[in-house]
Order: structure tokens, then sequence, then C-alpha cells
């Protein structure tokens, strides 16, 4: 059984957020740590492209940036993440979120952080990992969708599930307004899966994410409804 570190309350752990674009689930997150007992801290914001949007919108709200970037980097991940590596530790990083980050990580550095990186992926995993979730699951029929916040493994999107949130499929969605309302799920499941991970109600047995509490959980959404008429 593998728990990840616990924390007493006495400091928070800082994090930081990994972005290369808007920064949509970036600003849910710093918005969330804003809040009075808020488990962590968001101290970094660090993005792989200089013109990520997510930046400025970061620096507004008085969170420090960095910018590594990637393109130099080609496809030697090991050297990037050497300097990311150094990054977080000039920052004191206990803990990461991946908030759009369009890199894919070395077995090592996922292996270093494991336990304590999340990601947020627009599916209800272990369905439709992978590029274009959105099209994926109105292609394959589902009446349900969702996202889900796992933690990182070296296999994409498909580490231990922390937390999911689900949305009803309708019959005239497109691949946009699915993902405009899952986008609205990300932006409530994730910072409350970091305020998990950060005050230590979390624990991995093998592959399976736990809680050390019950947290309820036994909402039924059953999609389509029926009405009295059908």
């Amino acid at each position: 059984m593998v728990k990840p570190d616990a924390y007493d309350g006495a400091s928070k752990p800082r994090v930081a957020i990994l972005i290369s674009g808007r920064g949509s689930n970036m600003v849910a997150l710093i918005e969330a740590a804003k809040a009075e007992g808020f488990p962590a801290e968001i101290a970094v914001v660090i993005s792989n492209r200089a013109d990520a949007a997510g930046l400025a919108l970061a620096s507004a709200e008085g969170v420090p940036t960095v910018t590594i970037e990637s393109k130099p980097f080609g496809k030697d991940r090991a050297a990037f993440e050497a300097v990311l590596q150094s990054t977080l530790e000039a920052h004191d990083i206990e803990l990461i979120c991946l908030g759009g980050f369009m890199r894919l990580f070395t077995a090592e550095f996922v292996q270093r952080w494991y336990g304590r990186m999340l990601n947020i992926h627009p599916s209800l995993l272990p369905s439709f990992p992978g590029l274009d979730p959105h099209a994926q699951a109105l292609n394959a029929g589902v009446k349900v969708s969702g996202a889900t916040v796992h933690f990182v493994t070296p296999e994409t999107d498909a580490g231990p599930i922390v937390m999911q949130g689900v949305v009803a499929v309708r019959d005239d969605d497109t691949p946009e307004t699915l993902s405009a309302r899952i986008l609205t799920v990300e932006h409530q499941i994730y910072p409350n899966a970091l305020r998990l991970l950060a005050s230590g109600r979390l624990r991995l047995e093998g592959a399976i994410c736990k809680l050390e509490c019950d947290a309820g959980g036994n909402d039924t959404l059953i999609s389509p409804q029926l009405t009295s008429k059908a």
C-alpha cells in the first residue's frame, strides 16, 4: 500500500501547476486555494510555452510564473525534465497539478513524483483516453460522459482515479457543446481532488485510490431520463 504524504496543517504543501495554454483549470485551482482553510498553496505556474495565455492570468493573481520552452529540447525529454526538476526544487514544490500540459514525461520523472502529481482528463476514464475524448464519446453513443482526476503514471491517462464528475450526453451534442459542459465539471472536481491529496485523505492500494473517510457518493444519474409520458 502506498499513501501520499499526509500534511498536519502546520504548513500547506506548495503546489506547482504546469500548463501549455489557456490555463482554465489553473484558474479554478488558484481561485479555490484563496479560500480560508484550503490545505494547499499554489506556489508557481510553469509553462513549456512562452505564449501560453495562462501565464498572464496567473501573474494577474499574483502567482509566480516560469517558462521553460520545451521546443529547444526536441525529443530529449530527460534534458527538459532536468530543468523542470531544478525549477520545482527551487520553489520547494511538494505537489504537481497538470493543467493542459502538452508534453509527455519519462517514466523516471513520473516515478519520482508518483502519488504527488495529478492530472485531469475530460472523459470517464478508463473510457476514451488520449486525444479527442469528446468525439470518441459521441461516436461510441454513450449516454453519460464527464471528467476524471487521476494520479499520473507512465501510461497515458491510466493512473489511479481520484475523483470523477458526470454529465449527461444529449442527442444534439457536438464535441464543442459536450466539452463546454464537461469543463464546468472539471473546474469543480480538480480543486476538490487537490484538497483531498493535500490534506492527506487519500491512500493508494495498488492501482486503486481510496479515501480515508466516507465521501458519500450515493447520488444516481440516469440518462436519458424518461418522462411519465414516455
